[in-house]
């Protein structure tokens, strides 16, 4: 396999696992293995110097279950950088204060493993709560969150106020829930999730959770300037902090702190996966600033993982959207760090040789704190065991599999049942046609019912249809009808999406939209102009042209416009305006535009909007009500531009 070619594998494989975790809460892997996924991906990525757009290390977290009110986060929550061991906790120490020409001090705190929540306070009073999502839109779990006692309905502060925290389920309350339940949980992770994410508030109450906050989003009328403050200032409101907060300036003062907790982590009442570092000083984070991802001035160290053995009981073979087929190890379960390991991925056929391992054979099984299991090979031969025979056939369709690299293949893309459903998923997900109701379990009765196995097949569904299948009423009916029918109109960026490209995320497909003005422009491009666009690389622009020389893709882009789609075509990027490579915030309320409507003008412009100030910021655009940001911006001295002076600018740039 060439380094491009594990590139893309490592993209979809951590891409599949994340789904598996925040989506369903439901690892099919754990911990250990997808940091070593994880981390690999990132290495290489430094190495080949690129990323495909579908990475997820450019991304926050996954998408939202149905079933829940979306709600979109006023502050986009970031991820945090991870280090694995002392050394390079060491080195990101010294490049903070080499950053910053001192030497800083640095906050530690647990690092929760639990359900991460935003909660906002308006007058002093309990207002919403919103789980992390994707980081940019979360699910509404007001209700649920309001029955955790630990969570304050008032508050001494009377202006706004956005904190963050992690939902807990305590060991106690773990226990003391599964002496009475008639399905125990398995651990306290799993049941702060089905607590929470649960429609029922009544379900949230039996668990007794708790709320955990540790850091301020945003605060009106009153500046933080110091994690110690914030820490304080939360305490003040009345939320849990945890019974452990520290300050440090040296690596070696740190590396004590850590090691200390980390013996005795099995103790607490609170499962923890790590700790995490940040630089006390709020106004020095401002000049160190974020990536797309994470913010520069705080770190995560990962606790070691644990490992045990078992014996592998046997192996399954799933097929993912692309066709390439996964052998996952089924165990006999173990408990590793509070959670039940019962199956583990093998990743192809190069890795159950490389490890030697065999059915009824007993396996070495390492897991870390969040959730990914792996099996790291042989522990014990038996006279019991028998090879792993990879299967010949796909177990989907039936099709006879290609090998590709170290990997099988089910090239039958066309008739794979589990490849078809994972592309209509692809098709309605709310970055490409945003289908509201149509899960993937809706799908998979679509297509068993009416045999609907290509997206444009969606839009001759009837009303009438829908009426003979189970489950569906009037109400749901005529939601997905009417959601089917307002998806007609889409934008071109999110079309281009669900085309299913390969190789061809959210970012490429923004890219391709502002570069080609209409589908057929698109479909004309040759390679060698698709390479001379920006972060368009040679593997992106093959895939491109590949896909536009299929017959069977064109006729069926010319039946979804027969049915009625049309595409609102983006405007044109222009260059050389005012805004052109700048980076811009916008805070508080303008009277011409929304928010989102501003963004797309400016993105236009060929501007980055982004939504935290710092030294890095090139024009801050102020509405009424401006916040925190307008405070820091004139500390900064960033140029403010009011909203008459927008208007004119964007008028003259036009």
């Amino acid at each position: 396999m060439s380094k491009e070619e594990r590139l893309k594998w490592l993209t979809d494989e951590v891409n599949k696992h994340n789904k598996n975790y925040y989506v369903y809460d439901n690892p099919t892997i754990s911990d250990a293995e997808y940091d070593a996924l994880y981390y690999e991906l990132v290495d290489l990525e430094k190495e080949l110097g690129y990323s495909l757009p579908s990475s997820p290390t450019s991304r926050v977290g996954d998408e939202v279950l149905e079933g829940f009110k979306k709600k979109k986060h006023e502050i986009p929550l970031y991820s945090l950088n991870k280090v694995k061991d002392f050394a390079d906790l060491n080195k990101w120490i010294d490049d903070m204060n080499k950053l910053t020409g001192k030497q800083q001090q640095f906050s530690i705190e647990y690092k929760y493993d639990g359900l991460k929540v935003v909660i906002e306070y308006n007058n002093g009073k309990y207002v919403s709560a919103t789980t992390r999502g994707n980081g940019t839109i979360g699910e509404d779990v007001t209700s649920q969150v309001k029955t955790i006692k630990s969570v304050p309905l008032t508050i001494p502060f009377k202006s706004r106020l956005i904190v963050q925290g992690e939902c807990m389920m305590t060991n106690k309350s773990f226990k003391e829930y599964n002496k009475t339940a008639e399905i125990p949980l398995k651990n306290p992770r799993n049941g702060v999730a089905g607590a929470v994410r649960n429609l029922d508030p009544k379900e949230t109450e039996k668990r007794k959770l708790d709320f955990f906050c540790y850091d301020v989003l945003l605060i009106e009328n009153e500046k933080i300037s110091t994690q110690t403050e914030m820490h304080n200032f939360i305490i003040n409101q009345g939320f849990k902090t945890g019974d452990y907060f520290k300050l440090t300036t040296t690596g070696e003062q740190a590396k004590q702190e850590i090691e200390y907790i980390d013996k005795i982590k099995d103790k607490l009442d609170v499962m923890i996966d790590g700790m995490v570092i940040k630089v006390d000083n709020c106004l020095v984070r401002d000049e160190i600033g974020y990536t797309n991802k994470f913010p520069k001035w705080a770190m995560a160290f990962k606790f070691k993982a644990v490992e045990l053995s078992t014996t592998l009981l046997d192996v399954i073979w799933q097929v993912g959207r692309t066709g390439k087929i996964t052998p996952i190890a089924v165990l006999e379960p173990i408990e590793l760090s509070g959670a039940t390991v019962s199956r583990a991925t093998l990743n192809n056929t190069q890795d159950i040789e490389r490890k030697q391992v065999k059915i009824n054979s007993r396996v070495f099984v390492r897991r870390s704190n969040e959730v990914i299991p792996e099996v790291m090979g042989i522990a014990e031969h038996t006279e019991e065991e028998k090879t792993i025979v990879p299967p010949t056939f796909c177990p989907s369709c039936g099709s006879q599999l290609k090998t590709i690299g170290a990997n099988l293949f089910c090239v039958n893309h066309k008739h794979c049942y589990e490849q078809i459903i994972d592309r209509l998923t692809h098709f309605v997900s709310r970055d490409a046609f945003n289908i509201e109701g149509l899960s993937e379990k809706t799908l998979q009765l679509f297509y068993q019912k009416f045999n609907i196995a290509y997206p444009y097949e969606l839009y001759t569904i009837t009303e009438e249809m829908l009426k003979g299948l189970d489950g569906f009423k009037e109400k749901k009916i005529h939601n997905i009808i009417e959601s089917i029918a307002k998806s007609k109109n889409v934008e071109w960026q999110n079309f281009i999406f669900a085309l299913g490209i390969l190789n061809i995320g959210k970012k490429s497909a923004f890219i391709l939209s502002k570069r080609y003005k209409t589908l057929q422009e698109l479909m004309q491009a040759d390679i060698n102009s698709l390479i001379a666009i920006d972060d368009v690389g040679e593997i992106v622009a093959n895939s491109i042209v590949e896909y536009f020389k299929d017959e069977e893709n064109i006729n069926n882009i010319q039946k979804l416009f027969s049915l009625g789609i049309t595409i609102n075509n983006a405007t044109e990027l222009t260059t050389h305006s005012t805004f052109t490579n700048k980076t811009i915030v916008l805070t508080g309320t303008l009277n011409n535009y929304t928010r989102p409507e501003l963004t797309k003008i400016l993105q236009n412009f060929g501007a980055n909007v982004t939504s935290s100030v710092s030294k890095n910021t090139d024009f801050v655009i102020v509405g009424e009500d401006a916040g925190s940001k307008l405070d820091k911006a004139r500390a900064l001295n960033i140029r403010l531009i009011y909203e008459p002076e927008l208007v004119n600018l964007l008028n003259e740039n036009g």
